[in-house]
């Protein structure tokens, strides 16, 4: 399953890690980047609210081909072992595995710097040198399952007990309109503000637990373009949360039907 690795277990792990930045280019290149790493900035695999997958319900995600051709070019072979980052606590990049998850690559194979850049370089090398790949012809195989759900799962999740429907987002966006029936919590509170990766493993199932979710329930997760939920969704799966399910479309798909709001 993705999960969240240390600074200490990517360096040690040496050439057998594709490392991903997903940071601009202007930062990759003009700020430094960890050693090794491959840029693929996080515009580059982001359709709009009317991208190529948004009539399938499946919101912001890039085109199969497209995908498959930034792979290809950053030297990524469906084999290959990614741990991803950027500078603003692993959201972007946790987008990045999330689309590499949902397009088939192993989720065992996937991973996500418990922290960013920022805190990467306080202790840690950068390098300004573009590292020289080989291209692969990496290919999309979807797998038979994966954790989407469209906007009809999510209204029937509100009333299901054994459910909790969770809106990932800031709280001012949440009072002035969510989806019936969701609990808050913002994905920020996830995160540690002195090292910007993960809390504490104990710290982050209390925060949870005040919010209503538990490991033994299903989890419903949204926000607006399915970037937040992209993190939220890293966390509870390396916490070990088994049923953890994706509303891609998120609340640009679930107004754009015309679906009902609550507001606070």
């Amino acid at each position: 399953m993705t999960d969240f690795v240390s600074a200490e277990w990517v360096s040690s792990r040496g050439d057998d890690l594709r490392v991903v930045d997903v940071r601009d280019a202007w930062e990759y290149d003009g700020l430094g980047h960890l050693p090794g790493a491959v840029n693929v900035p996080f515009d580059s695999f982001r359709a709009d609210e009317h991208g190529a997958e948004s009539d399938a319900g499946e919101g912001m995600l890039p085109a199969e081909d497209e995908w498959a051709r930034l792979l290809s070019e950053a030297g990524i072979s469906p084999e290959s072992e990614i741990v991803a980052y950027d500078d603003h606590h692993g959201v972007f990049a946790a987008r990045f595995l999330v689309t590499a998850e949902l397009f088939g690559h192993d989720p065992d194979r996937l991973h996500l710097l418990d922290g960013d850049f920022s805190s990467w370089q306080l202790e840690r090398e950068t390098s300004s040198e573009t590292p020289d790949v080989t291209p692969t012809d990496y290919a999309v195989q979807r797998p038979a399952s994966t954790p989407l759900v469209g906007p009809d799962t999510v209204a029937e999740a509100a009333n299901d007990s054994d459910t909790v429907l969770v809106d990932t987002r800031e709280d001012e966006e949440y009072d002035a309109g969510h989806i019936p029936g969701a609990v808050l919590l913002d994905w920020r509170d996830l995160v540690d503000d002195e090292t910007r990766g993960l809390l504490a493993r104990e710290e982050a199932l209390s925060v949870l637990e005040s919010a209503g979710v538990a490991p033994e329930k299903r989890v419903v997760l949204y926000c607006n373009t399915a970037r937040r939920i992209s993190h939220t969704y890293v966390v509870l799966r390396h916490l070990g949360f088994e049923r953890v399910d994706f509303y891609e479309g998120s609340l640009t798909e679930w107004e754009a039907q015309g679906r009902p709001l609550e507001t606070n």
